[in-house]
């Protein structure tokens, strides 16, 4: 009965009529999708041009401030020139914005010109001032001139602010509306494909659809159900091909093992659904960073491989394996939200690392935990990694009874306010003495504690005896804050204030003697429980930093955010300040942000006078590195400590 009506004439014509309706609504879709995204780029359009304009208006402000400051310090009258064209320079924005922006920006337009014709009229007088030898009446233009200008940033920093929270509203309802018409387009897809099934199944028959199913069973014996790439048998079963083919040939293949460094935390504050959507994101950017000939597997969990069958050289293994590092270590965007994974690959090489396809796996999987321990992103498979590897697993073993006997050491490097040179602090850094290797500096045992979920009790055991060691400096009539630094686990764990406040009472000290430096990774896996553990922590009373700044994703968006007091410039830019140009343009712009967000700054990495004067002419606060000293066990920076007070003493009075 069933076989007669798919070979009714009626079946058929019904089938290819709807398939034509379906057809027709997804093409109406498709062009009500490409005019709502050319309204939505029209309007953004305006948008952009309107910020545009208003960043000009920023953009004149800070040349007249620098011209007066210049005209001021130099005291030369052809320096007033500058001063008087700059003067009204933003003028024409303003006009404009009046006549062609939104009601909004010509409300603020009418504002900000007010302010600025009299910052630009108190320019004029007071460069008049000092041109005519009245120095009192100039001095006195100028801070009015100062005072105003304070008005005139805080006028343009709040309708800048709105003017970015406008288009972020715009760009999400567009995206929302985007979502709908995709939604509709996608429902309109699958009715017409199962419409172009059924005439298939009309068309072809019964024979077709078993063929259809054999090859579908086919297909989910060798590859993975979650992101259809090849499973570890398809993988095993390629590379035997592929070292039948190089025994042939004469020329090498590769194997890449790849593990995701940062999944299981991601995976476990944001749940599976998030987890599997993120191991689709890393599939495709993985497929897309190979050749076609290539193999891209998951072996499971957070594991993937790649097969290079006629890699040719070491070199060219070592290419790729970078290209598909950089390809993993960029975010992931998924419902709004971004991550940060990253990865770590080893690279195995046939024959020259190993004999067979099991050895060649054993191989990569050695290479590839040499990556993750030295945070190298890739590392080639050496024989002498076996012995390596093999160490390494007898340091995790002796890192909790590193913890429990109190092996591990504290240093201390001082900070100084910049502008005075007095010491205001001492960051606190974990060194092990270990009874047999001797002093291992953190990089032999920090991601080693962040892998096996010991460094919560790390962090316990450095606040606490640099808590001790704090109260002993109180006793002996020294106060010197300490900053310690803080892992991930331990912001996600909403105990971690009620910890730090019972060790900050045991220990009789203030909560502000106490600094946590966080770094923008521990937030990104689960930003609102961070901040939530954040704000208990402020509210406690203890300050929060942001370490290494710069050098990570979304650093900006988070940092508007974050209940932080303080922020840390990265050495990477501050050491190459004066020698690179682009660092010493982010170590402006840095410090610029951080003091417009009223943070403290600190710059880490200060090697010598040079770099000290250059931060303190850009206004950094406190400043860190070798300048002032290398970190000193506690005994040794109370000796250095004392002496600098001494010196400081006996300085001559300028």
């Amino acid at each position: 009965m069933l076989s007669n009506w798919v070979e009714a004439r009626t079946t058929a014509q019904t089938a290819v009529v709807s398939l034509t309706i379906g057809l027709a609504a997804l093409a109406g879709l498709a062009l009500w999708t490409s005019l709502s995204m050319q309204r939505a780029a029209t309007h953004l359009h305006e948008l952009n041009e309107i910020s545009d304009r208003w960043g000009l208006v920023v953009q004149n402000v800070d040349v007249a401030d620098h011209a007066l400051t210049d005209y001021l310090r130099s005291g030369i009258p052809v320096m007033g020139q500058p001063v008087f064209t700059a003067a009204g320079a933003a003028d024409e924005s303003l006009r404009w914005l009046r006549e062609r922006g939104a009601p909004s920006d010509v409300r603020a337009a009418t504002i900000v010109g007010d302010l600025y014709g009299d910052y630009a009229t108190l320019l004029r007088e007071t460069v008049a001032a000092r041109d005519r030898g009245d120095a009192t009446t100039a001095a006195q233009k100028a801070d009015q001139a100062e005072l105003t200008l304070v008005s005139l940033r805080k006028q343009l920093s709040t309708v800048v602010q709105l003017k970015r929270l406008e288009t972020t509203d715009h760009l999400r309802a567009a995206e929302k509306q985007n979502g709908r018409l995709r939604l509709a387009a996608v429902i309109a897809f699958v009715i017409d494909l199962g419409l172009v099934g059924l005439c298939g199944v009309v068309l072809l028959g019964h024979r077709r659809k078993i063929l259809r199913q054999a090859a579908k069973s086919e297909h989910e014996a060798m590859h993975d159900a979650l992101t259809g790439l090849a499973n570890r048998s398809l993988l095993t079963q390629r590379t035997q091909q592929a070292i039948q083919s190089a025994n042939r040939s004469g020329e090498p293949l590769g194997l890449f093992l790849i593990d995701l460094n940062r999944f299981k935390p991601i995976n476990d504050t944001l749940g599976h659904v998030f987890g599997d959507r993120l191991l689709q994101h890393v599939a495709n950017r993985l497929t897309g960073a190979v050749r076609d000939l290539d193999t891209v597997a998951r072996l499971g969990g957070d594991e993937f491989a790649v097969l290079l069958p006629a890699v040719g050289t070491a070199a060219n293994a070592q290419i790729v394996a970078d290209r598909v590092h950089r390809a993993l270590e960029e975010a992931v965007d998924i419902d709004g939200l971004s991550v940060d994974v990253g990865c770590s690959i080893g690279v195995a090489l046939y024959p020259t690392d190993s004999s067979d396809a099991h050895e060649l796996l054993k191989h990569a999987d050695i290479a590839m935990y040499a990556a993750k321990r030295a945070r190298l992103g890739t590392s080639v498979y050496e024989p002498g990694l076996d012995q390596h590897s093999a160490a390494q697993l007898t340091v995790i073993s002796d890192l909790r009874r590193a913890i429990d006997h109190g092996e591990l050491v504290l240093h201390y490097q001082p900070k100084a306010d910049l502008r005075t040179g007095t010491v205001c602090g001492a960051e606190v850094l974990c060194r092990w003495q270990h009874p047999r290797l001797g002093l291992l500096g953190p990089d032999r045992f920090i991601p080693a504690a962040e892998e096996t979920g010991l460094i919560e009790p790390l962090t316990q055991y450095v606040l606490d005896h640099a808590l001790e060691q704090c109260r002993t400096w109180h006793a002996g009539g020294w106060d010197v804050p300490i900053s310690v630094n803080v892992g991930a686990q331990c912001l996600q764990d909403p105990t971690f204030p009620d910890q730090v406040e019972r060790l900050l009472k045991d220990h009789g000290r203030p909560p502000d003697v106490l600094t946590l430096e966080i770094t923008e990774s521990a937030i990104i896996a689960d930003p609102h429980r961070a901040t939530d553990v954040l704000t208990r922590l402020r509210e406690l009373g203890v300050r929060l930093s942001i370490d290494d700044f710069g050098t990570g994703y979304s650093s900006i968006a988070y940092l508007r955010t974050m209940p932080v007091h303080e922020m840390k410039i990265d050495r990477s830019f501050t050491t190459n300040m004066r020698s690179d140009s682009s660092s010493g343009a982010i170590t402006r712009s840095l410090l610029g942000l951080a003091h417009n967000l009223e943070l403290e700054v600190v710059a880490e990495g200060v090697e010598d006078e040079e770099t000290w004067t250059a931060l303190a002419a850009l206004g950094c606060d406190i400043v860190q590195g070798y300048c002032l000293s290398k970190p000193l066990p506690a005994d040794e920076f109370a000796v250095w400590l004392r002496n600098r007070m001494l010196d400081e003493l006996t300085a001559p009075t300028p």
